[in-house]
Order: structure tokens, then sequence, then C-alpha cells
């Protein structure tokens, strides 16, 4: 029987357990010599204790960085980085959940009045978006994060990760509500070749800063994992997902599928500070250790994400919907890439790229008059009420 100090009834499965399998502490004892044996035959050297007490100097601010940094971790301020807090305090106002939106039209929208090309388009884009965003989380989570070495640089990376959980939930808010198939749609980039290359590079580039063994005081490494973060933040994020959404948005502009389109709107808030954000860190890198990245790579990148780009626009839309194609779709990827690249002060991938979707930006700088949260007990700041200049 379940109750409400053990609603999962885990204590008492615990016990049935124990029960059958009595705990045998000899055996625990043998299996962890065993364990440390084998690791001390994997790394060659015993492990050793730290020597001395911890350092008890004070820490200065001037001797923070952004990664091989040797002050403690532990400490927030004083800040070397405040920009880095005021994107934290920033991104805690853009606060929503994908259930604070209405979805009812969109519903009807989705059965009754999407042509067969736009359902292919709406579809397609949330199978890239939710893989997409998991990848997001992982690799700040998982592969950069941990790697800052000052902690009010991982304080908003933490919220980061927070965020791109959400957009996640979203996304699957969205599928589960329109009544999609779950499993079709979440193993399309396993099966369409056009959402497969877009995340197999990125899979690369986090596999390859995703490694226990990574030693960023070396230059090889680092520049590595320089090149990694900057994709994520100027192509993945800042060109991929801010691009992305836009074949969504092109559906809203026809009164269409406004619920889910609302819902991008405050992701493309979050992914416009995720991306300016990475930019700062990665231009702060170059500052702090004299990187210079060699430019073949760079044009390498950008070759590449545009190829991917490209194969992807062609599959989501074969035929031109209304006020959209893939050309469109395509030129506002180089625009973008442009932009990205005098950001971090890089010469520009595409010259000449005309601004295809003139009203893509209105929707981060959109202002709100309408208030979904004013059914919540708890009074959220959202993103209707800042200033995305």
């Amino acid at each position: 029987m379940l109750s409400w100090d053990d609603p999962l009834g885990l204590e008492s499965a615990r016990k049935e357990q124990s029960k059958e399998a009595p705990a045998e502490p000899m055996v625990v004892e043998q299996a962890l010599d065993a364990l440390r044996e084998e690791e001390s035959k994997h790394s060659g050297t015993e492990q050793k204790p730290p020597e001395g007490p911890p350092s008890m100097e004070p820490v200065h601010a001037e001797d923070k960085r952004v990664v091989n940094g040797l002050t403690d971790i532990n400490q927030l301020a004083p800040f070397k980085y405040p920009w880095a807090w005021e994107f934290f305090l920033n991104a805690n106002k853009n606060h929503w959940t994908p259930v604070d939106i209405n979805m009812t039209q969109d519903v009807q929208d989705y059965q009754h009045r999407l042509t067969p090309e736009q359902r292919h388009v709406y579809e397609n884009v949330l199978a890239y978006l939710t893989t997409s965003d998991v990848l997001a989380m992982r690799n700040i989570g998982l592969a950069v994060m941990e790697k800052m070495t000052a902690p009010e640089l991982q304080i908003y990376q933490a919220r980061q990760v927070y965020e791109e959980a959400l957009h996640t939930w979203t996304y699957q808010h969205c599928i589960e509500t329109i009544g999609l198939d779950q499993g079709e749609i979440y193993n399309r980039y396993r099966v369409v070749p056009e959402i497969n290359r877009k995340i197999q590079i990125t899979n690369r580039r986090l596999h390859s800063i995703l490694r226990a063994d990574i030693d960023l005081n070396d230059r090889d490494e680092l520049t590595n994992f320089v090149m990694s973060y900057m994709f994520f933040a100027a192509v993945f994020e800042g060109c991929w997902f801010y691009n992305g959404f836009s074949p969504i948005f092109a559906l809203q502009r026809q009164g269409l599928m406004k619920g889910t389109a609302e819902q991008l709107q405050y992701i493309m808030r979050d992914e416009v500070l995720h991306c300016a954000f990475g930019i700062r860190v990665v231009k702060q890198i170059f500052t702090e250790n004299r990187i210079t990245l060699d430019p073949a790579a760079i044009r390498q990148m950008w070759d590449e994400a545009e190829a991917a780009e490209s194969d992807y626009a062609r599959y989501i839309l074969p035929r031109p919907i209304i006020g959209y194609s893939a050309e469109n779709h395509v030129e506002q990827f180089r625009h973008t890439a442009n932009r990205r690249a005098r950001q971090l002060g890089l010469e520009e991938p595409f010259p000449g790229a005309r601004n295809a979707l003139p009203w893509l930006d209105e929707q981060a700088n959109l202002r709100k008059e309408k208030n979904f949260f004013e059914t919540r007990v708890t009074e959220y700041q959202t993103g209707g009420a800042l200033s995305w200049s």
C-alpha cells in the first residue's frame, strides 16, 4: 500500500529487496578493492590527496579568467564579468511555461485549416527542434559549464540549461496537444537525411569537447573548444535556431498556429540571450588567451552550416507556402550569419546577403499587450515587459 511518506513505494521495495538479498559486506569490500586496483592500472599512478591546506588568500576580480582560472570557483563576487550577472538577471525576467499559452485554436488550425504543405512544414520544424534543444542543453550543461572558472558565468549557464529543457518541454507540449504521433515525430531526425545532417554536424562539435581528458591548457584543445563554443553560439543558436523559427512565424502571419508561434517568440528571446552571451564569452577567451583562429576552419564552419541549412530548407519547403519559400529561408540564414560574424569581429561569410525576412527580428522585440499569466497566483515578469533593443 502506498503512503504520503512513500508515494512511489520506494522504501517498501527496498525492504523487500533487502529480504531477498542480504548485504554481504565482505563481497562489497572485495569489489571496491578490485575496482580501485583496476583504476590504478589504467591511470598508471596512485591517487594522492591534495598537498597542504587550501589557500586562504582572498579572491581578486582581476585574477579571474573564463577558462583555466585559479581563483576560488565557489566565490561569486567580486565580479570580473558583471555583464554575465546582468545576463542572468535579464534571463529571469523572460519567465514562462508552455502550459500558460492557449493552444485550442492551433488544434483546429492543424486539423481543418492547414494545407498538406503547411502541415509538412509545421511537423518537420518541430521534429528538428525537439532534438536540437536537447543537444543545446547537453552542450552547455555537460561540455561547457564545468570548464568555466568564473562562477558568474556558470550561474547564467545554469539558467541556460534550464531554458533548453523548458524549450524541449514546449515542443513536446505542442506535439502532444496537436495530437501528432510522438514516436514518429521524434524519430524523424534519425530517418530524414536533411534533418539528420544538421544533428550530426552538431553532435560532432559536441563530442569533440565532451571528453573527460580534455586539457584547455593545451593550445590545440583550447582552440578546438573555442571553435565548438563559437559554433553553438553563432551558428547553432544564432543562425539555425534564430532562422529555424521563421517558418512557424510565417504561418502566424497568415493567422495560423498562433499559439505555437507565441511559444516560439518566448523561446526566441531566450535564444537571443544565449547567442549574445556565447559570443561575448568567446571574444573574452580570444582576449585572455590571445587566440587567433584558422580562417580556413572558420570558412569551413560557415560553408558546412549553409549547405546543411540549404538541404533542410528544400526538404521542409519543396514548394513555397504563402509568404515563405526555401530561397527566403537560405538567404535569411546568410544574412544572419553575416551579423553573427560581425558580432564576433570576423569577416562576413556571405557578403551582400539580403535581409529576406525583415519581419523576423520583430518576433523577439514584439511587446505584448495580453497578459498570459493573469490567471496565475504568482505574477511573472514576461518577455513583453522587457526591452530587447
